[in-house]
């Protein structure tokens, strides 16, 4: 494993050009760079974000789907010394904006009329975005008021290379490298502040125990606004000198087309996506023999899925992991040459450097065996939640274990096994939903008096949402038409797929409603 304790990103590309060189490190339609031209693209662009006013600690967003550009813009980003903000793709107007908002982001480089997407206008209008002093547009038009990418890129000659190089030289290992936001209980996105250090570090360790290899072609259909697409796709393919693909929109024949075309060997996703391979009879028209790896992250999974991708895919490594975007998204890993149904029901031992315990409501450790909170403490836990100190000060205890709000075990052969949710969090299709955002968003509907959100299983995706509503006063709801509703209002994966309405929720003596009696309402009516 290569030293990386005390690097930076920016330190990661000038040592992936050295040791790469003329290696390809990105192909995306007719562009290919090698690691030493994506350097150069990458300080080129330093320098126009230099040329623009950025400074050393602003906040720059990126709102775009996974295209060469958002690669070069991030690792450039990182590079001057600033912070990275990614925005979910999945994000309307408003979400986008909150999270502009909340990092006061000076710059956004973005997507207009690209794949029927329009992130610009999206955010037209939009309340709370005065920060953004620009918006280069990195494909599609350039309405009035941003910038094209090649506009913007002009810019490069009016900064030396001196000063590039100084500015990059200047990067510090515990310097803020990304902001990325994740939703909490309470409702609202909370910005989670990772350093350049930590995550060189986290994901070196990955890396070397997943058996990334120079030479190795990655295909990216996990976003690169995510902590697992971003870190596995870009961060490790830096690492190891493997070849970052990015992909755009999942469909299971356009991948496995592209796996035959590209020679991939390496393939991360969330388990709907290898579901979806496992349920599509057209996997046999395709060579899929260049897979060596396959990883699978963000809910749980049946062993035999494992075994679908060992026996029917003939993929050799199959391989998982657990982690938080608090822990800059990595705690355990589980790989070969474990068993199927380690790899599945388990989330596998802690990386070097991190310690885990699992406590009681008492802060008590327990013992191998009995559920309790997990916790976790080391090197790659954030800084702490973007101005927000009393939600860090729930998350972080003083004497620095994050407390993670999931509830496990370990098991005798020293792997943590998941159980439950301290919280109500649920993934769906990879993605997280927090319930309580998803009825803030739904109680906006002037029919709805009150709503509540739980997960229920579900064969592709995991689990989905379902939200239970009480109508406000006179109000007539139909299902189909809220789903509709909610659809235009909100991240696809956020919208509940089932509707039940109810004359009054579940609550305890002080209000709360009982989220645990509304599982096994839902449970029920979903058998029925």
């Amino acid at each position: 494993m290569m030293n990386t304790t005390q690097q930076t990103l920016p330190q990661l590309v000038r040592d992936a050009a050295k040791r790469f060189g003329a290696d390809e490190a990105l192909l995306d339609g007719d562009l290919s760079l090698s690691f030493a031209e994506l350097e150069a693209r990458i300080k080129t662009t330093v320098r126009a974000l230099m040329a623009s006013g950025v400074e050393r600690g602003d906040r720059v967003a990126i709102w775009a789907p996974n295209i060469a550009e958002f690669v070069i813009s991030a690792l450039a980003i990182h590079s001057s010394g600033a912070v990275m903000v990614p925005i979910n793709t999945r994000f309307k107007g408003a979400e986008a904006a909150y999270v502009i908002e909340r990092s006061q982001a000076r710059m956004l480089f973005t997507v207009s009329d690209f794949l029927d997407i329009d992130y610009v206008h999206m955010l037209k209008d939009q309340p709370g975005i005065d920060s953004i002093k620009e918006t280069i547009v990195l494909r599609g038009g350039a309405p009035s008021g941003t910038t094209t990418f090649d506009d913007f890129l002009a810019r490069a000659p009016s900064v030396s290379e001196h000063d590039a190089t100084a500015r990059i030289d200047a990067v510090q290992p515990n310097d803020l490298c990304h902001i990325l936001f994740t939703s909490g209980t309470t409702g609202s996105p909370k910005g989670v502040m990772l350093e350049h250090g930590p995550v060189c570090t986290t994901y070196s360790v990955l890396a070397d125990v997943f058996d990334m290899r120079r030479g190795d072609r990655q295909l990216v259909v996990l976003p690169f606004f995510h902590s697992f697409g971003l870190h596995v796709g870009i961060v490790c393919s830096l690492i190891k000198g493997v070849t970052i693909i990015p992909h755009l929109v999942f469909d299971p024949v356009e991948v496995m087309k592209r796996i035959e075309a590209e020679k991939i060997t390496l393939f991360p996703g969330p388990p709907a996506i290898f579901q979806a391979f496992a349920d599509n009879p057209a996997r046999t028209q395709f060579d899929l023999s260049s897979l060596r790896s396959a990883t699978i992250g963000g809910s749980g999974f049946p062993p035999a899925l494992v075994e679908f991708l060992h026996e029917e895919m003939n993929i050799p490594r199959v391989q998982s992991g657990y982690g938080l975007t608090e822990s800059s998204g990595l705690v355990t890993l589980s790989s070969p040459p474990q068993s199927a149904e380690v790899i599945a029901y388990t989330a596998g031992c802690p990386i070097p450097g991190l310690e885990v315990r699992i406590i009681d409501a008492d802060n008590n450790t327990l013992v191998q065996g009995d559920p309790g909170e997990v916790l976790v403490r080391g090197y790659n836990i954030m800084r702490g939640y973007l101005d927000d100190p009393v939600e860090t000060a729930k998350t972080i205890d003083p004497d620095g274990w994050l407390h993670t709000g999931d509830i496990g075990y370990f098991r005798e052969d020293g792997n943590l096994v998941i159980s439950d949710r301290k919280k109500d969090m649920f993934t769906s299709g990879g993605f997280n939903v927090y319930p309580a955002e998803v009825e803030k968003m739904i109680m906006t509907h002037p029919s709805i008096l009150q709503a509540a959100v739980v997960g229920v299983a579900d064969h592709r995706m995991g689990e989905v949402g379902m939200v239970f509503i009480v109508p406000a006063a006179g109000a007539s709801l139909n299902a189909e038409e809220l789903i509709a509703w909610a659809r235009e209002n909100m991240a696809n994966y956020k919208v509940p797929r089932h509707v039940r309405i109810v004359k009054e929720l579940p609550m305890n003596a002080t209000g709360k409603v009982l989220k645990p009696q509304l599982r096994s309402l839902a449970a029920e009516s979903l058998e029925s």
